[in-house]
């Protein structure tokens, strides 16, 4: 579907002093601008890019807008799920090219800009022996991975992404420039740390990395389909006395081509054990003991390696240039029901579009130092989330799409009646207003983060996510009608 031309221009954009790059439809580099990871947004077209070169153009661009009452998209990364950093006839703030890094090398207080990459943020720190605790594909941008959370590999070591920042540097909608952290604008730094998008503009983060390689052990174990239920089954009392160097992220997929894996396995549904473990080599048998016994591997690729593959062994899953669809939500525990659901729900499938994965179901481990911050501490809710499950689909073309969307939205309906009412926003594209409050936890906190958004955001002009306010507004109609339905009675 060819979407038509944008229908706005803002053609008094930039004022003068402003030092990045404006784009609109038709200009050289545009399309190559608005490109997101997940193609099913190929066809919108922004009315407006603004690629800023540092925080007195994000400042302009906002001021700009909020004259004019218009909402602002923004873009750090571009990797989240909805394709909100490249709405259609939309305002674009463009903070990919702000791409500065300080690493203390002393004390791994990491500060970067907003247009930082996973893997450019590993990169640095990494040249210093830290790495900030975050996601698992490189090419995720990590403000917004930040904002919502942050969950990865050293989650259960060292906590969230979100569990390691100091402070953050925004830029409020009425042009305001302001630093949040314990010790200022406090309130705000609260719900930063987890509803991010919707209060304010992240510019800058300053986190406290950790010492980790650069040698760590990391790979794959691939098993036979039949092996999942089994292990998936006693993989709680496993991961509960296994030390928190060790991360497990489960995944059931249809087999793509591997090393060690015979050439009649491509395609067939398998069962892989992706393995991190941070702490010292000589440990990894003795970290992985409760795991071996459980059942026999068709191939065991885990090996030293150094933090920058590790953390980069999921980039196969989530390639840029397909059409994509996520789902997801938190789990108390994994029993063998959940096990065998998933199972039969991959075997169910569609069929492959490419030579990568097209279908996966994965269930990435939390608990350890998860839990080590208390549940109200933030706007981020984890409370009893000792797993994620995550259904992703991928795709090439549109005529696919009501397929693998349905196949995904049928693993949600399937995997929910075992998941927590909480969640993580990062995790899924959008699933409505009551999902969004809950999301949270308890009542009380959905409120914070209402009187957050009215304070900070009461013309709702970033609107471009999950949005705080609609939600709000969905449940005071719904008030209302339930009112108004008594009335009738």
């Amino acid at each position: 579907m060819t979407r038509a031309m944008s229908s706005k221009t803002f053609s008094d954009f930039p004022p003068a002093g402003f030092k990045g790059v404006v784009l609109r439809p038709g200009d050289p580099g545009y399309a190559e601008a608005r490109a997101l990871p997940n193609a099913r947004y190929a066809t919108r077209q922004p009315a407006l890019i603004a690629r800023c070169r540092d925080i007195e153009d994000i400042v302009m661009a906002v001021e700009y807008c909020a004259g004019r009452s218009e909402p602002i998209a923004i873009r750090s990364g571009g990797h989240a799920i909805d394709g909100h950093a490249m709405p259609h006839d939309a305002f674009v703030i463009d903070m990919s090219l702000m791409k500065h890094i300080e690493v203390d090398p002393q004390t791994g207080v990491t500060t970067i800009e907003a247009g930082v990459l996973l893997g450019e943020m590993d990169a640095a720190t990494q040249q210093h022996g830290y790495v900030v605790p975050s996601g698992t594909v490189s090419t995720t941008g990590a403000a917004g991975l930040t904002l919502g959370g942050g969950i990865g590999y050293l989650t259960r070591r060292f906590g969230m992404t979100v569990d390691n920042l100091l402070s953050v540097d925004v830029v409020t909608v009425d042009g305001r420039r302001l630093s949040a952290s314990a010790k200022e604008n406090a309130e705000l730094f609260w719900g930063l740390r987890g509803a991010g998008h919707n209060l304010a503009i992240a510019t800058s983060f300053t986190y406290q990395a950790h010492k980790v390689g650069p040698d760590i052990v990391s790979g794959l174990i691939v098993y036979p389909i039949e092996a999942a239920v089994p292990i998936l089954g006693r993989i709680d009392e496993v991961m509960l006395a296994a030390p928190r160097e060790l991360t497990l992220y489960p995944v059931i997929l249809p087999a793509p081509p591997l090393p060690g894996l015979p050439p009649h396995m491509i395609g067939v549904p398998i069962f892989v054990l992706i393995v991190v473990y941070t702490g010292e080599s000589a440990k990894y048998e003795e970290a992985l003991a409760g795991v071996r016994p459980l059942a026999r591997p068709l191939a065991d690729m885990v090996r030293p390696s150094s933090w920058l593959e590790a953390n980069s062994l999921l980039d196969v899953l989530a390639p840029p240039g397909r059409r994509q669809h996520s789902r997801g939500g938190y789990l108390a525990a994994i029993t063998p029901e959940i096990a065998q659901t998933a199972v039969d729900l991959v075997s169910r499938a569609p069929a492959p579009t490419g030579p990568g994965p097209s279908v996966a179901i994965a269930f990435p481990c939390l608990g350890g130092a998860n839990f080590d911050v208390g549940e109200d501490a933030m706007a981020y809710s984890r409370e009893g989330a000792y797993w994620l499950w995550e259904v992703l689909g991928q795709w090439d073309t549109p005529d696919e799409d009501a397929e693998y969307e349905g196949w995904v939205d049928g693993v949600m309906n399937a995997l929910n009646p075992y998941s927590l009412r909480t969640g993580y926003v990062n995790l899924s594209t959008d699933r409505g207003a009551e999902w969004l409050r809950n999301l949270y936890g308890s009542p009380e906190k959905w409120q914070r983060l209402c009187a957050l958004k009215a304070e900070f955001d009461p013309r709702n002009l970033l609107s471009y996510n999950k949005n705080i306010a609609r939600a709000q507004a969905a449940a005071a109609s719904l008030r209302a009608a339930g009112v108004a339905q008594f009335r009738e009675r």
